[in-house]
């Protein structure tokens, strides 16, 4: 038995049945814990019988006076009962594991609490999420990490996704900006996205992505190459048709990647996949197997903007793709230049670079905003032998950035996105102000193979769930839904945050608009080079009239035939050309009504 003198109470303990018993009395009566408990009363005190006080007892002073003397007896137990359990008494082991679990508790409180109060010591007060920072950092410690290297083996493909991880630009180290990706493997993309709960609670949720191979930011284009391009080459020797992509946000790398390194405003175009696949072209050209095969290597350099195709290397020389009889698209009007050496295709690619269409948007200052298409041709007496496609494709921002008053800009973003159908390399930025866009890139990339995520391959838990988002789209634009244009369906399946139906509506009006366009254009031609033979026939006419004898009635009747056709063509023009302004009015209204879900991420 225990006093406790804050709230007045005695805390008693017995064993019953072999288990440890206890309880606690508020406001306990002196006299009625000396009758159930005689041998602890004083010696000249003695308690006859057991009685219930009457309620009075309770009041404020009698209960001070009673817990008094109760004090005194715990405090001062009378002589000859010192063998008593009162004076004896032993804490039980629930007791002490009950002190040893609030001790333990308060030491762990005290330790988190120096914990925090040193890290807030280091920190960096300007960095404004170094509590992410200290999440991805503890993260990170428990990673086992096995990057790829040049001594693993590179595995035949037909299809080869890989994901390039760049190191934080000037801009983001300006912004102290944090970088969310991690490489733990030579396969493995992770990605730190910030969350935030309703009680403003901030969290990581990291997310886990697959491929065939994953670089760091540490990796070189040298490196790059080797796993990615380079096994195409020999592909085209064997009269075949090989292509690499270049896939990612504004500013991730592609460029990089493809065209070289750059040192301010200028690149060095030796050190990009374009080169490099070059210097393997001409050096498989001199082996024994293919030096008899007497081939000619060509180049040609391409951009598509907008959904129209221009020549890079022939003053930006407007192209029409058409389809052959045996239904191959050809890009008509496109030059080929013959290259003797590595040094012609430098020359090429830079003179292609100049030309190409660049812009500003509301998600980058400066942007490609057109894909560029550099292509290797291998030609024996004349005919194709095969044919390297290099594509470095333009920025994928997501819808909701590219979303501006500016009309172009929204046609640009749109045409982009629809016509970014396949890839090879996917390029990241590690920036946490790109991570919308970089888990845009990585959805899209896994869609190619779909590779699963070993959950032993790294520590930590991944969060990977495999989602047929076309079914999804079919449930929620209705059972047997049918898209006119397939492109805009896998767009609206892109990512996850943005299907919606006004985006859907904004596209679908962007294709139609583009379609017309190119209609009224044409036309429009055709009436041009109409008018072109209308003048001559009316020169004839007005020759004639100077004639003195001339026919008046051939000539009223020729004249009103020629008005007659002129009314009759260009009333179809100037309906297309209301329809067409229709068109761009719904664009505009269609481009206001966006509304895409975004996510939590802070």
């Amino acid at each position: 038995m225990s006093l406790n003198e804050d709230n007045e109470s005695v805390t008693v303990e017995w064993i019953e049945n072999g288990d440890n018993k206890g309880k606690e009395y508020v406001y306990i009566v002196l006299e009625s814990m000396y009758a159930l408990n005689p041998d602890m009363a004083p010696g000249e005190q003695s308690i006859k019988s057991l009685e219930i006080l009457p309620p009075h007892i309770h009041k404020p002073q009698k209960r001070q006076k009673v817990m008094q003397r109760l004090r005194n007896l715990c405090e001062h137990p009378a002589k000859g009962h010192l063998s008593h359990p009162l004076a004896a008494w032993k804490k039980s082991n629930c007791v002490k594991e009950v002190e040893k679990l609030q001790e333990k508790r308060e030491r762990r409180r005290l330790q988190q609490q120096e914990l925090r109060e040193k890290r807030a010591q280091e920190a960096d007060v300007t960095i404004p999420n170094y509590e992410i920072m200290y999440m991805i950092r503890d993260f990170r410690a428990s990673l086992d990490y096995r990057p790829l290297t040049t001594a693993d083996l590179i595995k035949e493909r037909r299809i080869c996704v890989c994901v390039r991880k760049r190191p934080l630009n000037k801009r983001e180290l300006s912004l102290k900006d944090l970088d969310v990706i991690t490489i733990p493997s030579k396969d493995v993309v992770m990605v730190h996205e910030p969350k935030q709960k309703v009680d403003l609670t901030r969290y990581l949720e990291n997310q886990t992505f697959r491929f065939d191979y994953a670089f760091d930011d540490s990796t070189t284009n040298e490196m790059v190459y080797r796993f990615t391009a380079r096994p195409l080459v020999e592909t085209i020797f064997e009269r075949g048709m090989a292509t690499c992509f270049a896939y990612g946000q504004t500013g991730s790398g592609k460029t990089h990647t493809m065209g070289g390194d750059f040192s301010g405003k200028n690149q060095d175009c030796s050190k990009g996949i374009y080169a490099l696949a070059a210097q393997d072209v001409f050096l498989m050209l001199k082996k024994p197997n293919y030096k008899k095969l007497d081939l000619q290597v060509y180049a040609t350099f391409f951009e598509i903007y907008s959904g129209k195709v221009f020549d890079l290397l022939n003053h930006k020389a407007k192209l029409r793709v058409l389809e052959d009889g045996k239904q191959q698209v050809q890009v008509v009007g496109l030059h080929e230049h013959e290259v003797k050496c590595t040094e012609d295709v430098l020359k090429l690619i830079k003179v292609g670079n100049s030309y190409r269409m660049s812009g500003q948007t509301s998600a980058n200052a400066h942007s490609s905003r057109s894909h560029a298409v550099f292509q290797i041709i291998l030609q024996r007496k004349g005919k194709m032998h095969g044919k390297f496609s290099l594509i470095d494709l333009a920025g994928n921002e997501r819808g909701a950035d590219t979303i501006s008053s500016n009309k172009q800009t929204r046609l640009e973003g749109a045409e982009i996105n629809k016509s970014l159908l396949a890839l090879k390399i996917a390029t990241i930025s590690p920036g946490m102000i790109s991570c919308e866009n970089t888990l845009n890139t990585l959805r899209y990339a896994n869609r190619v193979k779909e590779l699963t995520v070993d959950l032993g391959a790294v520590d930590g838990r991944p969060n990977i769930h495999a989602v047929d988002q076309l079914n999804m789209m079919e449930v929620q634009w209705g059972v047997g839904c049918c898209f006119q244009n397939d492109d805009i369906k896998l767009l609206c399946e892109q990512s996850e945050e943005e299907i919606s139906p006004q985006l859907f509506t904004f596209h679908e009006a962007v294709s139609q608009l583009v379609e017309m366009e190119e209609q009224v254009l044409e036309d429009h031609r055709a009436v041009f080079q109409e008018s072109i033979r209308w003048l001559e026939d009316e020169k004839v006419l007005l020759e004639m009239t100077e004639e003195v004898d001339y026919d008046v009635d051939s000539y009223a009747t020729q004249l009103e035939h020629i008005l007659n056709q002129k009314i009759e063509i260009l009333t179809g023009l100037r309906d297309e050309v209301k329809l067409f302004c229709s068109a761009l009015q719904e664009e505009e209204q269609a481009s206001k009504q966006i509304n895409p879900k975004r996510s939590r991420a802070v």
